[in-house]
């Protein structure tokens, strides 16, 4: 008995009836990589926490007061929203621009704004930490800022490239490809 939706055969029948795939689609944001062993492993780590301050905030609704289940209740959401935050940072590209997120912070730049993404061998923080280690960075050069002002966009030390060069290699070279294809070059 064939089972189609369990094997690659599906993808083929689809590309045979020339419809766009959502791959495709260079208007919606994507990253170009996927988020480093480190990233995940902490946010998995902070949802279990979630998990059991969920799990006390219903054996304190049970036992004690409402209000004091509401409090621990919202920690818990606070810890879930701080680990999917902690997933989504990273680069975004699509056609309309360059897209950085950090865990507090997002900055988008229009590809108009766009001079070049290199990589350069620099000091970089390691893991977000004020310690410094040799290594890469691709850089942003924005035509309405000097080069230096804005952070890197990714480094061989962040979170998502800690001891895994070839995947920083590729996901350097995909956002530079995307900042050829669209920026003012």
């Amino acid at each position: 008995m064939p089972l189609p939706f369990l094997t690659a055969d599906r993808a083929f029948e689809a590309a045979e009836d020339d419809v766009a795939l959502p791959f495709e689609d260079r208007d919606r944001w994507r990253r170009p990589y996927r988020p480093g062993p480190w990233r995940v492993g902490v946010a998995a780590l902070l949802l279990l926490l979630a998990s059991y301050v969920l799990f006390a905030a219903v054996v304190i609704a049970l036992t004690g007061s409402v209000s004091e289940a509401g409090v621990v209740f919202g920690i818990a959401l606070a810890v879930i929203a701080g680990a999917l935050r902690m997933l989504r940072a990273g680069v975004w590209v699509s056609a309309r621009g360059l897209r950085h997120v950090g865990f507090l912070a997002t900055r988008t730049v229009p590809w108009d704004r766009v001079l070049t993404v290199r990589t350069v061998q620099q000091p970089v923080r390691w893991l977000g930490l004020p310690r410094t280690v040799q290594g890469q960075a691709l850089l942003l050069v924005r035509t309405d800022r000097p080069a230096n002002a804005v952070p890197p966009l990714l480094t061989t030390h962040n979170a998502d490239f800690l001891a895994r060069g070839e995947a920083f290699d590729r996901a350097a070279d995909s956002v530079e490809a995307w900042g050829e294809e669209y920026g003012r070059s």
